[in-house]
C-alpha cells in the first residue's frame, strides 16, 4: 500500500510534459468548436478523484470511454444512474451473481461505491467523441495511462490488476507480479463474455486475496441511487 501518497505526488511530473498539455489543448480545441466529448471537462479524471492512492487495491482497466449520449463520467465500465446499464457491465453483474451469494444486482450501473473503497476503474483512453468509439486512440492518452500503471507498480504492494481482453492484458509486462497479483480473463463485452470470463470468479478471488492481505474486502454490490 502507498504511504499516504497521492496522485499529485506521482503524476505531478507526467502532468507538465508537453504531451499531456497537448491532449488537454486538442480536447478543449475540440469542445470550443461544438464536437461533443465524453466523459464532461470535469469528470475526466474522476477514477483519481474517487480512489485515493493511498487507498488503492484493485485495478479494473477498461478501453476508451462509452461514446452513447451522457453515459460515461470518467469510470471505466460505470455509467451515471438513470443511463440504461451496458451490455458489458450487465454481464459483469452475471458474473458476480454466479459468484457472489450474497450479491444483490442493482437496477443502476453506477460503480462510484466500487471506486471508494479502493478499485479504480481506469480506461486506458480518457476521452471520445460522441458516437465514435475509439476516436481519441491516437491522442496520446495511452501514454498517460501507462505511467499511472507504472506508478501504482513503483509506489504500492500487493495491488491486484484485473486484466480482461487482449488490450488490457497488454499492460501486464508493465506490472511485477512479484509486487503485485495478475488476473486474467476475456473481456465481458457480449462478444467474448461466454470465451472466458464467466466463470472467471475474479470477485471472490480478490476478496479472498484481500484477506490474506490483511484488507478489508470489496462490498460489491452497488447501493441504490
Amino acid at each position: 500500500m502507498a504511504n499516504k501518497l497521492t496522485w499529485y505526488d506521482v503524476l505531478a511530473e507526467e502532468k507538465k510534459k508537453s504531451y499531456f498539455n497537448k491532449i488537454l489543448k486538442k480536447i478543449s480545441n475540440e469542445r470550443m468548436k461544438g464536437v461533443v466529448i465524453y466523459p464532461s471537462q470535469k469528470n475526466v479524471f474522476n477514477a483519481f478523484r474517487l480512489t485515493k492512492l493511498h487507498n488503492l487495491k484493485v485495478v479494473i482497466l477498461g478501453q476508451d470511454p462509452y461514446h452513447g449520449t451522457n453515459q460515461a463520467h470518467g469510470l471505466a465500465f460505470s455509467v451515471l444512474p438513470g443511463i440504461a446499464i451496458p451490455p458489458s457491465l450487465s454481464n459483469i453483474y452475471k458474473e458476480i451473481e454466479q459468484d457472489i451469494p450474497s450479491f444483490v444486482r442493482p437496477k443502476h450501473g453506477c460503480l462510484e461505491h466500487w471506486a471508494k473503497q479502493g478499485v479504480l476503474l481506469l480506461n486506458t483512453i480518457l476521452t471520445v467523441e460522441a458516437g465514435k468509439a475509439h476516436s481519441h486512440s491516437d491522442f496520446g492518452w495511452q501514454r498517460f495511462t501507462d505511467q499511472v500503471i507504472s506508478v501504482i507498480n513503483d509506489n504500492c504492494r500487493d495491488i491486484i490488476f484485473l486484466l480482461w481482453g487482449k488490450n488490457a492484458q497488454k499492460k501486464s509486462d508493465k506490472i511485477d507480479h512479484r509486487r503485485h497479483y495478475v488476473l486474467t480473463a476475456a473481456h465481458p463485452s457480449p462478444l467474448s463474455a461466454y470465451n472466458g470470463f464467466f466463470g472467471c470468479k475474479h470477485f471472490s478471488q480478490v476478496n479472498v486475496l484481500l484477506k490474506l492481505y490483511n484488507r478489508v474486502p470489496i462490498n460489491w454490490t452497488p447501493p441504490p441511487v
